[in-house]
């Protein structure tokens, strides 16, 4: 018990959260002000969960209805003839048997090793998710996008830090808490809980480690920024992910509704949008807000490397995922490819 206490002293030493002559005492509601506090966040896990009933209705009742009107399908497959040897050998060793497996493997089922390829082809098709599980996914992230998007722009556009970073540090930290600010942090934050525990559930994709590592770093930043007062850059970080995420989720619906003129266009749209907030407006505006403005008026402090470290880390993904984006964007106009990059 007194280890607890004193790692709980230890961890919410003022020293680490605040720049230096500040305490927790300047961060009590006091004449009219009222800042926030990191009890508002245990509210995010139920919010989150009534995100995952929310999306089971929507993918249950709306998106298939959707899916109907845009014409998409799940293409007919082929089941696999039952072979518990293959099976077992599926499940519990390999989906990819390498050569002398086969070889192996054809000798006791009594199968040509044509026969076995083929069968283990087939059982991972049968295993891809389809079609319609695709569009319900991509239909329910592009709806809360949008929505969360509209918010932000309807939250932000009349504040001054919207248009000049510089506002953001502008009485730092002594900042009033909106209730714009309180609702579109909590429903991200419950928006992005709700992702992480449907992640083993979604559709896998090849950036599957790198998305797990950006949920739990936009989590942590934006638990941290709440706690340090940072909200304001907060909110700005959060509005300029938005955007891209909504033009990628449409054209992945255009691409299942097999429309490949609008979701083509919409690709490159995303493509050049990506580029632009994400590795030009977020490095060179946002990031050199938070690491040039508040040493300008306080020595730095733990805070102040710790949230710049975590906007790097976001920058690093974004790196990584606008290169496999430039990647898909070189076939796409140079080669037979027409299908948007699942980010």
């Amino acid at each position: 018990s007194r280890m607890l206490q004193t790692v709980h002293e230890w961890f919410w030493w003022h020293r680490i959260w605040l720049p230096v002559n500040l305490t927790w005492a300047d961060l009590e509601d006091r004449e009219g002000r009222v800042y926030a506090k990191v009890s508002d966040l245990y509210i995010t896990i139920p919010y989150s969960i009534a995100f995952l009933i929310i999306r089971f209705l929507f993918e249950r009742f709306i998106a298939p209805s959707a899916a109907k009107t845009l014409g998409i399908k799940d293409t007919l497959r082929l089941k696999v003839a039952d072979n518990p040897i293959l099976e077992k050998y599926f499940c519990s060793r390999s989906r990819n048997p390498t050569q002398a497996d086969i070889d192996g493997l054809s000798k006791k089922c009594s199968w040509s090793v044509r026969q076995v390829e083929r069968w283990f082809r087939r059982r991972r098709n049968q295993d891809r998710p389809g079609i319609i599980k695709k569009f319900k996914e991509a239909s329910w992230r592009f709806v809360f996008y949008l929505s969360a998007f509209i918010g932000g722009i309807v939250a932000l556009y009349d504040k001054p830090w919207f248009y000049d970073t510089k506002e953001v540090w502008r009485a730092f930290p002594r900042q009033s808490l909106l209730e714009s600010q309180y609702w579109y942090y909590i429903i991200e934050m419950s928006f992005y809980w709700s992702l992480l525990f449907r992640v083993a559930f979604d559709i896998k994709r090849k950036d599957f480690k790198e998305q797990i590592i950006h949920h739990l770093a936009t989590l942590t930043l934006l638990a941290f920024s709440w706690c340090a007062n940072y909200i304001r850059i907060g909110t700005l970080v959060m509005i300029l992910h938005d955007v891209s995420d909504v033009i990628l989720e449409l054209a992945k619906i255009f691409n299942y509704a097999k429309l490949p003129v609008i979701c083509n266009t919409l690709f490159v749209l995303f493509a050049f949008v990506f580029i632009v907030t994400r590795l030009v407006i977020f490095p060179f505006w946002l990031i050199h807000c938070t690491w040039v403005y508040p040493v300008l008026d306080f020595p730095p402090f733990f805070a102040y490397y710790f949230f710049n470290v975590m906007l790097i880390v976001l920058l690093l993904l974004h790196v990584f995922w606008a290169y496999l984006i430039l990647r898909m964007l070189n076939k796409f106009l140079f080669g037979n490819v027409s299908r948007p990059t699942s980010h």
